[in-house]
């Protein structure tokens, strides 16, 4: 762990293991943190909020920039641990650390863009003033599925605004969230102004009620699933917190009849099964006009079926080992259950191992659960509608909504159905699965709240202060 920028251990020096899905060897041995690491962690950042506060935009952009440097040149440790940990190809991990690269970049432009507006006031001499201002301390929790370019955008625009932070690092991946803080203090960060915990699952709870309920944490970010996603909600509303949540999704991949066929199929594998399909914007509905629908199955199953399945450490692989066997359990659940009810077997199917094949089901309807439930695997769903109308209806009878994309050839026809679709996100005619770190990027129903990326990431991470000034005399009415 990294406190006050100091190496530290968790009290008592309690650790756990983090072993590698495939073959179960012991891939990391991370320090077990208690409730009081994460209160030393809070004071560290809290001690070297008011500095940092202070610090000039362009010396925060220079360290920034730096630390994106750091970051790409670690590229072979991010590729090697990665693989270790969760069992990522070389090439999502590759793509990781050149998007979180982005990220911390397009945070350090930034930094000269958290501004203000004078407002014109009714008082005679007044010059009112917006002006936006660090928050104090925040706290940022990543996932292990795409784990750089969570874990630097949990943290990388707090710092650009002037606020110290804590990252968590996920319990499935302390030491590629740890590396991202090795480059960090590479870069020249004062100490304290970046803090490193991690946590054993089972500490995890008390683990982050300490840091929200520490009165230096102003803000939390959250990514990950809906379920713990609401727990971190309830936690920042007993303590007034706020909070940006980015949690689970069910994307919808809609083809109208005129759609381009093999573009919707490069999107929908691509979508569908990059990093096995645990990625929040995957792909998890292929909604198709009954028209096109035999002709596009059947391209899509061709597709998926030759998808290459491998152990990532051996070799390049679409298609590495999933992260857990919950993950198969569940995907073997869903197949079961559709198959049950009448959906037709595509391509792939159950696997007793974790590394699952690309798996397509055909005819999939309201009744079966994959229909509604977020697989997080290489699973996936054809859903057969009639006609524009009921792809709408389709894509937006869902809890979720984050990403989502629309393939037709006529784009004002497009257009009008992506502002007609329930999500933070909707692409015409490109994959579900796409970020860039200037976008807004956030979902809407039990997707979350609230948005990073861009400005609307100095909305989420700075407070909106009012000074006025009078610059005349001013009479009072007594």
């Amino acid at each position: 762990m990294l406190i006050g920028g100091v190496r530290a251990s968790a009290v008592g020096c309690s650790t756990f293991d983090r072993c590698n899905p495939l073959d179960g060897s012991v891939a990391t041995r991370a320090p077990a943190a208690q409730a009081e690491d994460a209160r030393a962690a809070a004071d560290a950042a809290a001690a070297a909020f008011p500095a940092w506060a202070e610090v000039g935009p362009s010396q925060r952009r220079r360290l920034l920039n730096a630390a994106a440097g750091c970051l790409e040149s670690m590229e072979a440790a991010f590729v090697g641990t990665m693989a270790q940990e969760t069992g990522a190809s070389s090439a999502w991990a590759g793509f990781n650390v050149q998007l979180a690269a982005s990220i911390l970049r397009e945070a350090a432009a930034l930094t000269t863009q958290v501004g203000g507006d004078l407002i014109p006031s009714d008082v005679p001499g007044s010059l009112s003033m917006a002006m936006r201002v660090p928050a104090g301390v925040v706290l940022g929790m990543a996932p292990w599925n795409a784990p750089v370019i969570l874990g630097t955008r949990a943290i990388a625009m707090p710092l650009a605004c002037g606020n110290s932070v804590i990252l968590k690092g996920s319990e499935l991946c302390p030491a590629t969230h740890g590396l991202i803080v090795e480059a960090l203090s590479l870069a020249g960060l004062p100490a304290g102004v970046v803090n490193f915990v991690t946590n054993a699952p089972a500490d995890a709870a008390a683990v982050v009620e300490a840091m929200v309920a520490h009165a230096a944490v102003r803000r939390v970010n959250f990514t990950g699933s809906t379920r713990v996603g609401r727990l971190v909600a309830e936690a920042c509303a007993r303590h007034l917190k706020p909070a940006v949540l980015e949690l689970g999704g069910k994307a919808p991949l809609l083809v109208l009849e005129d759609a381009d066929i093999e573009a919707a199929v490069d999107a929908a594998i691509f979508g569908a099964f990059a990093n096995s399909g645990q990625i929040c914007m995957s792909t998890e509905r292929i909604i198709v006009d009954a028209r096109v629908a035999d002709r596009y199955v059947q391209r899509l199953g061709a597709r998926a079926v030759a998808l290459p399945v491998g152990d990532p450490r051996q070799g390049p692989a679409v298609l590495g080992p999933v992260v857990d066997r919950g993950t198969v359990d569940r995907c073997n659940e869903l197949i079961d259950d559709a198959l049950a009810k009448g959906a037709r077997l595509v391509c792939g199917g159950k696997s007793d191992t974790l590394l699952m094949p690309a798996t397509v089901l055909d005819q999939v309807t309201r009744d079966m659960r994959i229909y509604h439930e977020e697989s997080f695997g290489p699973v996936k769903p054809v859903v057969r509608v009639d006609g524009l109308e009921q792809a709408i209806e389709c894509a937006n009878d869902n809890a979720y909504g984050l990403s989502a994309a629309v393939f037709s050839r006529d784009l004002a026809q497009a257009f009008q159905v992506a502002r007609r679709v329930q999500s933070g996100i909707c692409h015409i005619n490109s994959a579900t699965v796409h970020d860039e770190a200037q976008m807004p990027f956030g979902g809407v129903k039990n997707s979350g709240y609230g948005r990073f990326g861009g400005k609307a990431g100095i909305d989420a991470f700075t407070e909106l202060r009012w000074i006025t000034m009078q610059t005349t005399a001013r009479g009072y009415p007594f």
